[in-house]
């Protein structure tokens, strides 16, 4: 039996996945761990732990099938962190994450450094997010990490590192540091040069699908893997997870419909938005890019609705309540922004709101209304997408908890205007690695090629008879930010 291993370094767990030539799932495990806070707006982790998580769900997944079968391994997880190591390979503070938001004056540095070269070089604005800001800060802040640092690697990276003794990435993860020449697929001398960072600390940068290195006995050790094993560059967990739902090719887009929102749509060359409103990376396969939309609060606008207004409430009762109410809610808009946005709105101070609430309207109504604002937020990002030039896709395979709702797909068929299908697997952004390490075995002769022979569509919605009531409802919904911002800011100064 031939296998291969996709394992996802996720922000809260690692997630092994062993598939077979068939594409079908033959074992699975996984780690919790966790990340701390210790200042508000901070997130950090210690990336031991990641280690020791992807460790532990790797044992898991094996003890279910030999790992001799195992034929490569391919690597998923979180994007943008900022892992640092001294020259000994030791880690030197705790990785600084992708939701960290402490970094707002390095950004401004950054757009200061370079101008109008950053979005034209890197095909995205500085944002908090990313990596690049991040270093500054450490520079900045804390000089002698700084002084001890000579390798940088992103959270899987690092797993990777510990698997292989090797310092690599993938082209998709390295294009959200904000260090790439993203149109070259290659680390960028001139941002280097202006942000004044050492260009020996960059992992080499690999192509999805390439081998970056093979298991040594150590790790073999603490995984049970064999010793030997190829490990794949992999992706990060967008780029990942479309190549797990089969959007390798323009004309297939990707939806996350998780804690927050994700829009991916691939591209045959680099797209880059005039105003950096979407994010321009590369695809984690050779010769495709993609634009992604983000907005932060999707399926957890809804956790939100039922944590905070229907504690006890089953999310399927929710979901046969708002599917009592017709679309549009009767007249209901819900602005999703609970944890302030990214895409279109690049806004920390953003907040949520219903506009339109009446004595007529009941809790299906309100809950209703928060699966369309969520669907016309990612529909903003599409939107955006399209005027920079990307076609708009056909079909969307979506994945995440929210999208077990048959109402909140056919609610984003409609509002998004295409086919919302579902794949066989759950774990996407685990089972992509998968893909992209069967690709490096010698499966198949390319990454499209393993898409479309392994990941299966079990179901699809097309759009239905409310498509023209969502037409209709969109300009109104894009009409609360720009008339609610004011307030918003002035709330946020209120109460900081």
């Amino acid at each position: 039996m031939s296998l291969v291993l996709g394992l996802d370094v996720s922000t809260t767990a690692a997630k092994a996945v062993v598939l077979d030539r068939a594409g079908r799932t033959a074992a699975s495990g996984t780690a919790e761990y966790s990340y701390q806070t210790p200042r508000p707006l901070w997130a950090e982790a210690d990336p031991r732990r990641w280690w020791e998580g992807a460790a532990a769900a790797t044992r898991e997944a094996l003890s279910q099938v030999s790992s001799r079968e195992v034929e490569a391994v391919g690597l998923a997880g979180q994007m943008h962190g900022c892992v640092l190591l001294d020259s000994a390979g030791e880690v030197v503070r705790p990785a600084i994450l992708w939701n960290d938001q402490r970094t707002a004056a390095q950004c401004d540095e950054i757009r200061s450094r370079l101008g109008d070269r950053l979005l034209s070089i890197t095909g995205n604005d500085a944002l908090t997010g990313f990596t690049a800001p991040k270093l500054l800060w450490v520079r900045e802040e804390e000089p002698e990490s700084w002084a001890r640092t000579a390798h940088l690697l992103l959270p899987k990276d690092y797993v990777r590192f510990r698997l292989t003794g090797e310092s690599a990435t993938d082209k998709a993860d390295g294009a959200g540091t904000l260090l790439m020449d993203t149109a070259a697929r290659t680390w960028s001398e001139e941002v280097l040069a202006a942000l004044e960072i050492n260009p020996d600390w960059l992992p080499a940068a690999f192509e999805g699908p390439e081998i970056t290195g093979t298991v040594h006995e150590e790790a073999a050790r603490a995984t049970g893997l064999t010793a030997g094993t190829p490990v794949v560059a992999g992706g990060g967990d967008q780029a990942a997870n479309a190549v797990g739902c089969g959007a390798v090719d323009p004309g297939t887009a990707a939806l996350s419909l998780g804690t927050s929102g994700v829009v991916f749509a691939p591209t045959r060359k680099p797209v880059t938005e005039p105003e950096g409103r979407v994010h321009s990376f590369c695809h984690c396969l050779p010769g495709r890019w993609h634009l992604m939309g983000v907005m932060l609060s999707a399926a957890g606008a809804l956790r939100w609705f039922r944590d905070a207004l229907a504690p006890g409430t089953s999310f399927a009762e929710l979901d046969a309540e708002a599917a009592t109410a017709p679309a549009g809610a009767e007249g209901l808009l819900f602005a999703p922004y609970l944890t302030g946005e990214r895409t279109p709105h690049p806004d920390p101070a953003a907040r949520g709101a219903f506009a339109g609430l009446t004595v007529r309207h009941g809790r299906g109504h309100m809950v209703r209304a928060l699966m369309e604002g969520v669907a016309f937020g990612l529909r903003d990002s599409l939107q955006v997408m399209e005027s920079a030039g990307a076609p708009l896709p056909e079909q969307i395979r979506a994945s995440g908890g929210g999208t077990k709702s048959p109402l909140w797909r056919q609610i984003l068929a409609d509002a998004l205007q295409a086919e919302i299908a579902v794949t066989a697997t759950s774990e996407g952004a685990a089972a992509g690695a998968g893909l992209l390490a069967a690709t490096g075995a010698g499966w198949f002769d390319s990454v499209g090629e393993a898409a479309a022979a392994l990941v299966k569509v079990t179901q699809t919605t097309p759009p239905g008879p409310d498509r023209e009531t969502y037409q209709n409802l969109h300009p109104l919904y894009q009409s609360l930010y720009p008339a609610l911002s004011p307030t918003f800011h002035s709330l946020t100064e209120s109460y900081n």
